[in-house]
């Protein structure tokens, strides 16, 4: 029997009782797409055009609620619809990096109120269990699903060899919430199945000048990505339409990733 992530997504919803986990897997495998776009846009109208837009090639869209200027409830309303309408799932990039007591109220209260419409969240490690308990008791009664940040794309990053196997380790003792990581390759032992979702993909480009560097679509699905995240590649193209077939572009690239790397796995 291979490694669980050298199966298909389909055989992969049996190691998973997570509601999100097992939605995010099924949407995965129905529209065989393994992108998730990263809307890192300012204005509730621009999201809602990218959104729109990608939505058909997407299984995920990744936002940053908070960075939205003119921010209401009616964007979360229509992000719903959207996801709804083009069948996809919503992850916000909070990135939660405080004690349990705090998370709670960040994840449940506020304006954003974020537990309530986005599938998937994620977190540092840097806190401890603390943090993931506090979440968990919010998320898990939603059916919502955890991703702790385990690497980071961001040149000089701190999340790296200690830090990234405590941060496994803490994923093992929370394994109904914790369904995966943001990181650059597979984590955890050969027989684990957590998602891997790895941010910092772009085609016919090395980096930015903010210390971010890119890999293609074939070289993270060839080291265990299960989900591509593609932010300024996909939204910064000029015009809707552009940004709908690059999304395209980048759907057929992941897929054919995992196909591959399902077809290396049966040789």
């Amino acid at each position: 029997m291979p490694a669980p992530y050298l199966q298909s997504y389909e055989s992969r919803l049996a190691n998973y009782n997570n509601p999100a986990a097992r939605a995010l897997l099924e949407c995965i495998a129905r529209k065989q797409s393994n992108l998730c776009v990263s809307v890192d846009v300012s204005t509730k109208a621009k999201v809602l055009e990218v959104v729109d837009a990608v939505g058909p090639s997407v299984c995920l869209i990744k936002t940053h609620i908070d960075i939205v200027e003119d921010f209401d409830a009616d964007l979360l309303d229509q992000l719903e619809q959207l996801s709804k309408k083009h069948d996809f799932l919503i992850f916000e990039d909070r990135k939660f990096a405080d004690i349990g007591n705090t998370v709670v109220l960040q994840y449940s209260k506020g304006v954003h109120q974020i537990a309530s419409w986005s599938h998937f969240t994620n977190a540092h490690s840097v806190p401890g269990p603390g943090i993931i308990a506090g979440l968990a008791s919010v998320g898990l009664p939603l059916g919502r699903g955890l991703l702790l940040l385990a690497e980071m794309s961001s040149e000089g990053t701190l999340a790296k060899g200690e830090y990234t196997e405590a941060t496994v380790q803490m994923a093992r003792e929370s394994r109904g919430f914790v369904v995966g990581f943001i990181a650059q390759q597979r984590l955890g032992r050969a027989d684990e199945d957590f998602l891997i979702l790895t941010p910092g993909v772009q085609l016919g480009s090395a980096g930015d000048s903010l210390g971010q560097q890119y890999n293609t679509p074939a070289a993270v699905v060839g080291k265990g990505a299960d989900v591509i995240i593609v932010g300024r590649g996909v939204y910064g193209k000029a015009g809707k339409e552009a940004v709908r077939e690059e999304a395209e572009r980048y759907k057929k690239e992941g897929w054919a990733a995992y196909e591959q790397r399902m077809k290396a796995a049966q040789a």
